[in-house]
């Protein structure tokens, strides 16, 4: 092949095509913008709250007052010294068992009201001798007042007398008739005095005083022992007290108007006694006057007591004893099927009560018309059925068609 000269000029050969620019894909921009309009839409929607919920229920519901109470024996004896004397070692401890009538509790040595020694005694004896002789004029002046009336009232009969003269005679035999058992009753109580003591130098004044024994007035257990040593005691002085553990009560400090609703008969249930199982008892008696007593945070309350009798055998309470702290739970209403729910689902509103029932994920205020509590549960009256799930412990957050999204159901 001959190579190409200018005179013979090669072919020319075939340009290559040039590749297309792709236009912009302007609807891009446009798509951004919706996705993030749509995303700032949704943003701005209100989510759905999470709640909890409760179902209403059918069941036993009771209205109790919950205080706290103690117990005490309710015959209760403090044996006190009958005399003043000396009394011997006490030689029982608490908890000792007695037997009325037969059970010698104490003994005590008596003593004479004041030991007379040879000057007091010769005192006490010209003491006597000297209202003896006031005795003697005393009669003498009771005499002469008798004989002068008998003479005014002749004198007075002849006309002789003025009234008032014999008003005064009367009056001098009077007095002079009081003077005279005024004398014979200190006499009298001077003679007794020296009685008590013997005339001889060497007599003992307790010599003719026997021992008196102390026993125990009924049967049951001593509960404290107060005079324990020998010591010398005067009459009247406590020297121990005495009980039967197995005749309990129980007495309750309730607010006064909370006691106003309580009538004698109703249940009580007492318990943190010491054991698990609750005790029965039954109210006896609401004391007809309250008294004033200040509570832990200084709020002055009317208080009022509540008796009570326990009913559960005593074998099964041998450990609780007097003065022991129960918690009481007076049962003044109960139902045994009742509709109820939480306390927490229900609100006021105004002067009604309103709950908020879960209805197609949105929050449904309902009016409801409520009973009796038990503190945490009230009873349904109207406004709720049985298996419809209210909200718990709603707030300002919740309001009538609200979203809302369970996050537990309490049963």
């Amino acid at each position: 092949m001959n190579p190409p000269t200018p005179e013979n000029p090669a072919p020319p050969t075939a340009a290559k095509p040039r590749p297309q620019r792709r236009r912009p894909r302007r609807w891009l921009p446009w798509l951004g913008a919706v996705v993030l309009g749509t995303l700032i839409v949704f943003g701005f929607l209100p989510q759905p709250l999470p709640v909890e919920t409760a179902r209403v229920t059918q069941g036993a519901l009771r209205a109790t007052v919950n205080e706290e109470g103690k117990t005490r024996i309710k015959q209760r004896y403090v044996l006190s010294a009958p005399v003043t004397g000396h009394l011997r070692r006490i030689p029982f401890k608490a908890g000792a068992e007695v037997t009325a009538g037969i059970t010698v509790v104490a003994v005590i040595d008596p003593v004479s009201p004041a030991l007379l020694d040879a000057r007091n005694r010769a005192l006490a004896e010209a003491r006597r001798d000297t209202v003896a002789a006031n005795l003697d004029r005393a009669r003498e002046a009771q005499r002469f007042a008798a004989n002068e009336l008998r003479r005014i009232e002749k004198l007075f009969a002849d006309k002789s007398v003025s009234q008032q003269d014999l008003e005064n005679a009367q009056w001098r035999e009077t007095a002079a008739a009081k003077d005279l058992t005024g004398a014979e009753s200190a006499l009298r109580q001077v003679e007794t005095e020296l009685k008590e003591f013997p005339a001889g130098a060497g007599a003992a004044p307790n010599a003719s005083r026997a021992p008196v024994e102390v026993t125990a007035p009924a049967s049951g257990r001593i509960l404290h022992v107060f005079e324990e040593s020998t010591r010398v005691v005067s009459a009247g002085t406590a020297l121990l007290d005495v009980g039967d553990p197995a005749d309990l009560e129980a007495v309750i400090e309730v607010l006064s108007r909370d006691g106003a609703a309580i009538v004698p008969g109703t249940k009580v249930e007492l318990e943190q006694w010491g054991s698990g199982e609750p005790l029965a008892a039954r109210v006896r008696l609401v004391e007809p006057a309250a008294f004033l007593k200040i509570s832990a945070l200084g709020v002055e309350e009317q208080r009022v007591n509540v008796v009570v009798d326990l009913l559960t055998p005593f074998e099964q309470r041998r450990n609780l004893g007097d003065n022991f702290r129960v918690e009481a739970r007076i049962i003044v209403w109960e139902a045994a099927q009742a509709l109820k729910v939480p306390a927490g689902a229900l609100f006021r509103r105004g002067q009604n009560w309103g709950a908020y029932v879960l209805a197609g994920g949105r929050a449904e205020l309902r009016r409801v018309q409520v009973g009796r509590t038990s503190g945490s549960e009230m009873q349904i009256l109207d406004g709720l059925k049985a298996g419809e799930e209210v909200i718990l412990y709603p707030g300002d957050r919740i309001h009538e068609g609200q979203r809302v999204k369970l996050i537990q159901i309490s049963q």
